[in-house]
């Protein structure tokens, strides 16, 4: 799977996904200055998926149109200890992802309730 971080997403993550996939980030594409429409514009012609930090993503963009399914990461911050923890959720997750889907990963999101 093709995968791309946008700009809120640090590239320290990007090692823990290699191996199953190929990752890139904004950055290093030189996209990071793009607006999120432009970015997922961008994105549709080279990745599967879009992963970012950005909450406000699901508001302001059309996702269906955008031909691109988006993760969103939702942790305390953008650091990578912070986002460690919602990556085995990630991995689970991410083979079954539609075009033009989103999803939440959030800490404790599949944590069993005593």
């Amino acid at each position: 799977m093709q995968i791309l971080f946008d700009e809120s997403v640090t590239w320290a993550l990007r090692p823990i996904l290699l191996g199953e996939h190929e990752v890139a980030t904004a950055k290093y594409l030189g996209w990071d200055s793009k607006s999120n429409g432009e970015l997922m514009t961008l994105a549709r012609d080279k990745f599967d998926v879009l992963i970012t930090a950005d909450q406000s993503i699901p508001y302001q963009q059309n996702i269906t149109e955008a031909d691109v399914a988006v993760v969103v990461l939702v942790a305390r911050t953008n650091d990578i200890n912070d986002l460690k923890p919602l990556v085995p959720e990630l991995l689970n997750r991410l083979n079954d992802l539609k075009r033009g889907e989103i999803i939440r990963i959030e800490a404790g999101q599949n944590e069993e309730s005593p």
